[in-house]
């Protein structure tokens, strides 16, 4: 840090770049008094359109056209790298060798061995913090969950069932883009099963093995766009039509170290559901549940009540669970928030560890994001092999 003040960047002015921006721009607002300074520096974009935009609406002082600009400005202490997975290991090492402290999104990498690649270059620099965005693991429902995991009031678990569907790809129309890029694996596993598979580690433990992995793509070809979009948005067409080279598709199961059995699917064309995460998780003596789409509360059923209302319940996320107290203007139960709220507790966090704070829970290693990849990759030979089992190495 230059004379205790931080400066931030963020490389990538897309959908979830944009998100990165607006949750540093906000970090300094929660919780209790002690980051230094945080000055907001630079969006880099290889859109100068698009950095330009986010720059001006989120803030920050000035665009840049490359990542490589970033790296070697002096005023920049803190990276966010939210850029397509194939540019990831390029972006990051570059990153670290010019002395930044790294977010990364997820997925961490486009293979294990870029993963592995990373992972060595942030142990070579320990002076140096480094992360990726499991952003989910920062929901209060979800983390409240994991509390009532972990105090042991759920007993022993014995089932996870996962699912994360969307449905951006579900019209044939829309334009060819990176997410449709890359081989087996690198489609709705990699781009939103990746959070799923975290989830299911971050509430149960760890994954012993994989088994009965399909992956099925339903739109085959689609067509170049003439312009550039943000995120999913539709863009004008071309004539020209490329293959789909990954997965639309995604349904495995899992085994747990600790027993547990998981169901997981991830899809991209699921009409009709725009963003919808969720999971319901069965224990010994108690279950709960979880939807994205209503962020404010967790469903919980155990034996407390034993008379004619026995039944699940409904929880309203409150100042009692966490992130709440503090974490908003109005920390009160009832007051609604939701996923872009998340990227600023992930912000926090990580500016909290760069300055060296013990506060938010940590963000999750680049071990953590190899381990992540492996998962992924162990999926995806399943589904080469037919549905086999492969166990986690």
């Amino acid at each position: 840090m230059r004379n205790d003040r931080m400066g931030v960047a963020v490389i990538g002015a897309g959908m979830a770049g944009r998100s990165h921006a607006a949750g540093y721009r906000a970090a300094t607002t929660c919780y209790e008094s002690g980051l230094p300074p945080v000055d907001l520096v630079a969006i880099a974009d290889l859109n100068p359109g698009f950095a330009e935009e986010t720059a001006r609406r989120f803030g920050y002082a000035r665009a840049e056209s490359s990542w490589q600009a970033i790296a070697a400005a002096p005023d920049i202490d803190v990276v966010s790298v939210v850029v397509a997975n194939h540019l990831h290991r390029e972006v990051v090492l570059g990153l670290l060798a010019a002395g930044k402290h790294v977010l990364c999104e997820k997925p961490f990498a486009p293979t294990v061995g870029d993963a592995e690649a990373m992972v060595a270059a942030a142990a070579a620099a320990p002076h140096l913090q480094a992360g990726v965005g499991f952003t989910f693991r920062r929901s209060p429902a979800i983390a409240a969950v994991k509390h009532r995991v972990e105090s042991g009031a759920m007993g022993r678990l014995r089932h996870f069932n996962g699912r994360y569907w969307c449905d951006y790809g579900s019209d044939p129309n829309g334009p060819m883009s990176w997410r449709y890029k890359g081989g087996p694996g690198s489609g709705a596993l990699a781009d939103i099963g990746s959070h799923l598979v975290d989830l299911a580690e971050f509430l149960c433990g760890p994954i012993a093995s994989v088994r009965g992995a399909t992956l099925s793509t339903f739109v085959e070809r689609r067509a170049l766009p003439l312009t550039a979009g943000v995120g999913h948005a539709a863009t004008q067409l071309s004539d020209v039509t490329e293959p789909v080279e990954n997965e639309d598709l995604v349904t495995f199961s899992a085994a747990f170290s600790s027993g547990t059995t998981a169901t997981m699917s991830a899809s991209r064309v699921a009409i009709g559901l725009a963003n919808s995460l969720g999971f319901d998780l069965f224990g010994e003596h108690a279950a709960a549940s979880y939807e994205l789409d209503r962020p404010g509360q967790f469903g919980y059923f155990d034996r407390a009540v034993t008379d004619d209302t026995t039944g699940y319940r409904t929880v309203p996320v409150g100042p009692a669970h966490p992130y709440v107290s503090g974490g908003f203007p109005m920390d009160f139960p009832g007051v609604g928030f939701g996923q872009n709220d998340l990227f600023v507790f992930q912000a926090r966090a990580f500016l909290e560890q760069v300055a060296g704070l013990d506060g938010l829970p940590r963000v999750p290693s680049f071990a953590e994001g190899l381990r992540n990849l492996r998962l992924l990759a162990a999926v995806t030979e399943s589904a080469r092999l037919g549905g086999a089992e492969v166990e986690i190495r």
